[in-house]
């Protein structure tokens, strides 16, 4: 809004005021003096008064300016998030179903028969027998490394005293009798998050956890001469216990390898090794 003011100038205003002192009855000098200095005054507060409403003006549009790009900047923002919020629900909804997939995938190969034959399974049997933290289920054909046979505590490095079972392991699968066979390794975690630093920087949850030992566990056989086409990994971290987490003994039992046979007709066995694993 632009206050209008009626500007007189000041000697016209002077002007009139000496007229306005003329006539019958003179006005005396002191009188007209101090009309003097009342006009004057109030012209000078009058151009003051202009001044500082050009500033308020000049300072309305700035702001107003201002606030424009403020509300530009915070809709630009607001998209952003909005998307941002987005790509991450489509990240969540997939990464559920690839669990899901995976859940159905390893509770029918849970419940499956065994395809190894008689002689491979004795084999396994005996291993079994000779490495207390090995299981072996002559009915489904699924090993299982139970307890801390194979890594340390938050990590995922085989330890070395495991390398002589894996060995046999391959040993096995590379047998006649096996060789047609592919594996699928899992790997699996306690309930317990990973809170040391030094196993952060490795492992930044349960969930690599048990993907990189599953990995670990598929290098050490590589490395013992099975083939790598042959095998394929997933990780559960702590979402398929065997126990309770109620106490350690429960905990250790949880920490564990599985390790599935897959007969060559198997769904993923066509292309086991490009398995992935989340």
């Amino acid at each position: 809004m632009t206050l209008h003011i009626n500007r007189l100038p000041l000697v016209a205003m002077l002007s009139l005021l000496a007229v306005a002192t003329t006539g019958c009855n003179a006005v005396p000098l002191y009188q007209y003096r101090q009309s003097q200095f009342q006009t004057l005054s109030m012209y000078r507060q009058q151009q003051a008064m202009a001044g500082q409403l050009a500033n308020a003006s000049q300072t309305a549009a700035q702001l107003a300016m201002e606030k424009q790009q403020f509300e530009q900047m915070a809709a630009q923002t607001q998209q952003e998030l909005q998307i941002a919020n987005e790509r991450l629900a489509n990240l969540g909804a997939e990464r559920q179903e690839l669990h899901a997939r995976y859940s159905n995938l390893l509770t029918g190969l849970s419940s499956g028969e065994n395809p190894l034959s008689s002689g491979a399974t004795k084999r396994f049997e005996e291993l079994a027998r000779k490495y207390p933290e090995f299981e072996f289920d002559p009915y489904t054909g699924v090993s299982k490394f139970t307890g801390d046979l194979l890594f340390s505590t938050g990590s995922s490095e085989v330890r070395t005293d495991a390398h002589p079972v894996l060995q046999e392991f391959a040993r096995i699968m590379n047998d006649p009798e096996a060789q047609q066979f592919n594996i699928l390794v899992v790997g699996h975690t306690d309930d317990q998050p990973v809170k040391k630093a030094t196993t952060r920087s490795k492992h930044a949850n349960n969930w690599e956890l048990s993907a990189h030992r599953a990995t670990s566990v598929v290098g050490a056989l590589g490395k013992q001469g099975l083939a790598e086409h042959r095998m394929g990994i997933a990780g559960y971290s702590k979402y398929q216990p065997i126990a309770a987490n109620s106490d350690d003994s429960s905990r250790q039992r949880n920490r564990r390898v599985e390790i599935y046979i897959l007969a060559p007709d198997a769904k993923i066995a066509s292309n086991v090794g490009a398995a992935p694993y989340f």
